[in-house]
């Protein structure tokens, strides 16, 4: 884990940007740095952790499990995205799980220091809305997608917002796509979702490279 100090790593996360001098070393106090191991529960669904946690390395995936067992995966958290917002707002138990992809170090923030945090600065009140948002606004289109699209449609669409722009302005998804892990994510079987990714290779919407990443071809914004 980095030497940073509490206080140097929180002038990085962008949540805590716009405290002022007092409150960031008020917070740099109160957090304490952990580390999780690749496949570790940061928070577990149906329970309460009465922190807030912030990804400074790593990452990890947003899952639901049904009664049954069946695991959605609903979002993945990169550096610098915050998670137990919710559960600190309105004081319910986690609707979903926090699993770690990679080894992950976070910052956890417990709920009172959270709380006195938001009334002392609109600025960070307003990230903490902006963000609530955000995760509304990809929720109506993952609603939206499971609705109205077919897997062929789930899948363009999941592609492209997993991508990323590289160097030459292409489209490219760097990690290796898991059939299973996609498969999760738009509501079909691993076997549909591995005829689809053959099929969209064949028809060149992607080009599967070397090094297991995913380039995208413009066309395949048209099935998204």
């Amino acid at each position: 884990m980095s030497m940073l100090s509490n206080l140097e790593l929180i002038r990085r996360v962008p949540l805590f940007s716009m405290l002022t001098a007092g409150q960031a070393e008020s917070v740099s106090a109160a957090v304490v740095k952990r580390r999780f191991k690749r496949g570790e529960t940061v928070v577990e669904q149906n329970k309460k952790s009465n922190a807030l946690f912030i990804l400074l390395t790593g990452r990890a995936r947003v899952v639901t499990t049904d009664a049954r067992g069946r695991e959605v995966i609903l979002a993945t958290l990169q550096p610098g995205d915050y998670l137990g917002e919710m559960s600190l707002i309105d004081n319910q138990p986690h609707s979903a799980s926090v699993i770690t992809e990679l080894q992950t170090d976070v910052l956890m923030l417990e709920r009172g220091e959270f709380a006195r945090c938001l009334p002392e600065n609109t600025s960070m009140a307003y990230a903490v809305m902006k963000g609530l948002v955000q995760r509304l606004r990809v929720a109506d289109r993952k609603i939206e997608s499971l609705a109205l699209m077919d897997v062929y449609g789930r899948v363009a669409r999941c592609l492209l917002d997993a991508a990323k722009p590289n160097d030459k302005g292409e489209l490219l998804i760097r990690e290796k796509v898991s059939r299973q892990d996609l498969a999760k994510m738009v509501g079909a079987s691993r076997e549909m979702v591995s005829r689809v990714m053959k099929d969209l290779e064949l028809r060149g919407f992607i080009e599967i490279q070397a090094d297991g990443s995913t380039l995208m071809r413009e066309p395949l914004g048209t099935l998204g």
